[in-house]
């Protein structure tokens, strides 16, 4: 039992999720995912912006399986602040079979990060998304770009697409390999190739060391569930167009969604339709988040 009251409008993950009719390829890899607490165990930082409902390591890995997956990169909430333990714990028990995306603050030390680094933390997360955050993390992410570098770490961020003009400089100034999440949250009820969307389209062209998670189509999608239909022509477009440098995740489980819970299963059936041919398949689950997570 954790300690902690999940906010009165949380929506807790489906308990009971459709068994997808996509088979993933062998070794797919789920590389958005999180976990929560357990509260009692692991507390929530003091300054976060939600209380969620305990969602555990066994529990994540009971859905890999049930889904047909073989690992996971599991990225530090924000409701867990930077501190890290219930992330290194969840690597721990993982048996090699997780990676870890981290969050840190400047005043992390090298032992520190060296403990991160050999639990199998290969990244670190920093969140522009205004509404989340209570400062945009400018100092702090050029600061700690420097000294992930040697370790081979990436950074990844989250942004909304509205946002994005005012950073890409910043952002294409970063020396690692950078890791969008969710696309940089387009607005799907625009045309997918729009203005908006082709600034996101051309900071992958012409950026070679930026990847995109071609994920969350339930936090996205107008549509709606169980189909996303709207999702679609904005993944396919990505995952076409740079084969090598996209990832896909659940983002199980699934937080601050508030218009519905997605049902897992769903959103695995989603792979062949933002990616129709067994080779993008395989890029996109196995070859890409091996080469950028297992390759030491």
């Amino acid at each position: 039992m954790s300690q902690f009251t999940p906010d009165a409008d949380w929506l807790h993950w489906h308990q009971s999720p459709s068994k997808p009719s996509y088979v993933p390829p062998a070794g797919a890899v789920d590389a958005h995912c999180h976990v929560f607490g357990p509260g009692d165990l692991f507390p929530f930082a003091p300054e976060r912006k939600y209380t969620p409902c305990d969602a555990s390591k066994d529990q994540l890995w009971a859905l890999r399986d049930y889904l047909g997956f073989s690992r996971n990169v599991i990225v530090q909430a924000t409701c867990h602040g930077a501190d890290n333990r219930a992330l290194v714990d969840a690597l721990n028990h993982s048996n090699g079979l997780a990676r870890g995306v981290a969050t840190v603050k400047a005043s992390v030390t090298d032992k520190e990060l060296a403990a991160l680094h050999a639990a199998g933390v290969r990244g670190v997360r920093f969140n522009f998304v205004k509404r989340l955050v209570d400062a945009l993390p400018f100092d702090s992410l050029s600061s700690i770009a420097e000294r992930i570098k040697p370790l081979g770490w990436h950074i990844v961020i989250y942004f909304e697409a509205q946002e994005l003009p005012e950073l890409y400089d910043f952002f294409t100034a970063l020396p690692t390999t950078v890791v969008v999440d969710h696309m940089g949250r387009p607005d799907v009820s625009k045309p997918v190739d729009g203005p908006e969307f082709e600034l996101f389209v051309k900071l992958l062209r012409e950026n070679e060391n930026f990847w995109s998670k071609v994920t969350c189509p339930e936090r996205l999608s107008l549509s709606g569930a169980p189909t996303y239909d709207d999702f679609v022509p904005f993944g396919r477009r990505i995952v076409e167009l740079f084969p090598d440098r996209v990832l896909w995740g659940t983002d199980w489980p699934h937080p601050n969604m508030k218009s519905h819970m997605p049902d897992d299963g769903h959103l695995v059936d989603m792979i062949p339709r933002i990616a129709p041919t067994a080779e993008l398949q395989q890029k996109l689950l196995v070859a890409n988040p091996m080469r950028l997570y297992w390759s030491d």
